[in-house]
């Protein structure tokens, strides 16, 4: 029995990777094809039909599991960092990757003549490129005894960065507040979670962290070899959209620290 294709048929889905995998399994069970997936903010056309896919944990377990077996553990990985991407469509490109690897197998991988491969693949070499860009460009201070540092980026980086500060910060106290996505990465203890975090409100610097921005901005300026100076390569190792949160560029004057006031006897 073929599959039906409808040229108006939209799967939409709760924004989970659990929900997309439920995705794939409809299209299967349902012998259909949708033209495409879409997010809770998602938008369909004027004639479209919208078809509401339900997370079923058990459902989207039996997809994932069917990944390495069936395509490769590389494909598995590949569907995992896809979903954190940016890319847009990229739910419906990931189900389009699984549907070709479920028919091909592992060779999948390396098929990038095929429009939806190729765009995957490149989501998550953007991915993986800013993940580790933000390695080195994660500025924290210190609010109340907790590291806390914004970043802003335009994939959802904080699961592919979590191992990463967790082995160099386990000891500490810290949130990495992802702007763009209204998360934040939290570690505590032997505790690690990625939680919904909305318009997160920092309290003013106390004037022990003010200082050490100080110190940080004058030690930054100090190194720096004014006849080598050259903003076009900074730009291209450091591009501007990252500055607004790096130390080393706050404004000397923005820096305001509450001072405490003198205990009593």
């Amino acid at each position: 029995m073929s599959e039906r294709t409808d040229l108006d048929l939209v799967y939409s889905y709760d924004g989970s990777f659990e929900g997309l995998m439920c995705c794939v399994f409809e299209s299967y069970d349902q012998r259909e094809l949708p033209q495409n997936i879409l997010p809770p903010e998602g938008q369909s056309r004027l004639f479209d039909i919208r078809k509401t896919i339900i997370t079923d944990p058990i459902k989207a377990q039996r997809v994932f599991n069917s990944i390495p077996m069936k395509i490769s553990l590389e494909a598995e990985e590949l569907v995992k960092l896809g979903f954190l991407t940016c890319a847009p469509q990229k739910e419906y490109l990931i189900f389009q990757f699984l549907r070709l690897g479920f028919k091909v197998g592992a060779k999948v991988m390396s098929m990038l003549t095929d429009t939806s491969v190729l765009a995957l693949q490149k989501a998550v070499q953007h991915l993986t490129y800013e993940s580790h860009r933000y390695r080195g460009f994660v500025r924290f201070s210190v609010y109340n005894e907790t590291l806390v540092a914004v970043i802003e980026p335009e994939n959802f980086v904080l699961p592919v960065l979590a191992a990463h500060f967790v082995n160099r910060f386990g000891n500490e106290v810290f949130m990495i507040y992802d702007k763009t996505h209204q998360a934040g990465l939290i570690h505590q203890g032997n505790r690690t979670e990625i939680m919904d975090i909305e318009d997160l409100i920092l309290p003013e610097l106390e004037e022990e962290e003010a200082k050490y921005r100080q110190l940080w901005q004058q030690f930054y300026k100090t190194i720096a070899i004014e006849s080598r100076y050259n903003p076009k390569c900074r730009v291209n190792f450091m591009p501007k959209r990252f500055w607004k949160h790096l130390t080393e560029f706050y404004p000397e004057q923005d820096i305001s620290f509450k001072r405490r006031l003198p205990q009593g006897d």
